[in-house]
């Protein structure tokens, strides 16, 4: 087999729904014998995966087997003597009947009341905002505020980045010179809000007075009255609606925000919540020469979501998804960590945001705390046990044994990483293990809207829902990362075999994806 030709087996846009076909392909620079051992070795991970998840079945079915076969055969008297004793003991019975009632009665009345995502909707913005990479460039030219290496610097930034030529910036952007104001930032708020939430109330046919509970977060943009206060304004919700507006927490706070609505869901029963995620650009937008600062104009651009969860039980039926996990991790503790992605002037007195070149370091640091938490939450107990069998080798031994990767692919069907720039879901890939059909989503969102920041999630969730991949039962996994430093974790479930809702983002343009990003 020595001189033989090597084999690869490749999977062409592999997936649920992705219609690739598998091909194999002839290589030399593989020996058969390795490829052999790969696939063993597959499969053996496979059956130990599947013997360790079952483990509790496989031992009980024996053991049910011996039962039912000496319960067949006992004769008459076995079975009167087994009634007379039950007969006897009949007061027992009853204690441990109402005890069991009452017991199952507290643990009802006081388990965690479950939260289901009815539905969402994300913001696409009209044609005459999009921003191709000529008219950037150009219009950044005639700006004045730019010297040639800033230029070039940007120009550089854009090719590399992963977005493509229809992400949009705000209206007072596309002006020669640019027209940022008080007015023009809420102008972009309400288009941006508002048409999520006209969309979210026409699919759900919830009226604006059934929602008890609002929560907006905003990082760059909190004028007075608050974005919340624009929202109860606009849609005239009820006087005792509970309302809350997040500022200054990042990309990851449409994590946050759905968090403090689940909290509040549990202990205001037979409502409705309704989380709004956005940034704003057009008073955020940089206007100076330092690098760090003008990488997120190159980036940022208009986007935003609204989301409706509920809480009550008749709601399950037409809910899209159910909330399983969300795990929260901040850094900010660590000086590095709450300085590398900061609002500040630069030497000119120009404000804007800088990132940090150990962003990347910093993040992955965040992302390790974040899954150490949710691991056990969420990962078989095959793969917690070989986890913490090579720790403890690790340990013990202090050897060079490297630490085990979970295979989180066992775990989600589904991925959703913050499209925040083309390195993070580089990374996260990679240090995941994932397949590209995993992270597609991600560089497809990246591709289409650009970084949308704290709603970018959601755009990835539409995707996922566009492709027609999402099955019941189907777990989602959102990942997030944000200012502070954080990075914050939801899980759902899909409730059924779930379609893209009117009015989807993708509506018009998912045949045309995946494309291929030019590197």
């Amino acid at each position: 087999m020595d001189g033989g030709a090597d084999v690869q087996v490749n999977n062409a846009h592999g997936g649920a729904g992705s219609g690739g076909a598998m091909g194999v392909q002839i290589q030399h620079n593989r020996r058969l014998p390795d490829f052999l051992q790969s696939v063993n070795l597959k499969y053996v991970k496979l059956g130990y995966h599947y013997l360790i998840s079952h483990l509790l079945t496989l031992c009980l079915v024996p053991v049910m087997i011996v039962i039912l076969i000496e319960a067949s055969q006992m004769n008459p008297d076995d079975i009167r003597q087994l009634w007379l004793h039950l007969q006897y003991n009949l007061v027992s019975i009853i204690i441990c009947s109402a005890v069991l009632v009452f017991g199952s009665t507290g643990y009802m009345m006081t388990r965690p009341r479950p939260v289901y995502l009815v539905d969402y909707a994300c913001y696409r913005g009209p044609d005459h905002l999009k921003a191709p990479f000529h008219r950037f460039m150009e219009h950044s030219t005639l700006t004045g505020d730019f010297d040639e290496s800033s230029l070039e610097f940007q120009r550089k930034i854009l090719e590399r980045s992963g977005l493509g030529e229809e992400t949009y910036v705000p209206e007072a952007m596309h002006y020669i010179p640019p027209r940022p104001s008080m007015a023009a930032a809420r102008e972009e708020a309400e288009q941006v809000m508002f048409g999520s939430l006209d969309n979210l109330f026409a699919n759900t046919s919830v009226k604006p007075k059934d929602i008890g509970i609002l929560v907006v977060n905003c990082s760059l943009f909190n004028p007075t009255p608050s974005l919340s206060a624009m929202i109860v304004n606009k849609y005239k919700l009820r006087g005792n609606i509970r309302s809350f507006n997040l500022g200054g927490m990042g990309c990851s706070a449409g994590v946050i925000a759905v968090d403090l609505a689940k909290d509040l869901l549990q202990v205001n029963r037979n409502t409705y919540a309704v989380v709004v995620s956005t940034e704003n650009m057009t008073q955020n937008w940089y206007f100076g020469n330092k690098k760090s600062m003008l990488i997120p104009n190159c980036l940022f651009r208009v986007g935003g979501s609204a989301v409706l969860l509920s809480n009550k039980s008749a709601d399950r039926r037409r809910a899209k998804y159910k909330l399983v996990h969300i795990v929260r991790t901040h850094r900010g503790a660590d000086d590095k960590a709450f300085r590398c992605v900061y609002q500040e002037e630069d030497d000119a007195g120009k404000t804007g945001v800088s990132l940090s070149k150990d962003l990347m370091a910093i993040a992955g640091g965040a992302l390790k705390t974040n899954i150490t938490t949710l691991g056990p939450l969420v990962l078989p107990i095959s793969e917690q046990l070989l986890f913490f069998a090579t720790l403890l080798i690790k340990k013990l031994f202090n050897s060079n044994v490297k630490p085990y990767i979970p295979d989180f692919k066992l775990a989600f069907d589904h991925f959703c990483i913050h499209a925040g720039g083309r390195a993070v879901i580089d990374e996260l890939e990679k240090n995941l293990q994932l397949l590209p059909i995993h992270v597609e989503a991600s560089r497809m969102t990246l591709h289409r809207f650009g970084n949308t920041s704290s709603s970018s999630i959601w755009y990835e969730l539409a995707y996922t829902e566009a492709k027609g991949r999402m099955r019941k039962r189907h777990r989602v996994w959102q990942i997030a990362f944000g200012s502070g430093f954080k990075c914050n974790s939801a899980v759902w479930e899909a409730l059924r075999n779930i379609k893209p809702s009117c009015h989807s983002p993708w509506e018009d343009c998912i045949d045309k994806y995946p494309v291929k990003i030019v590197t």
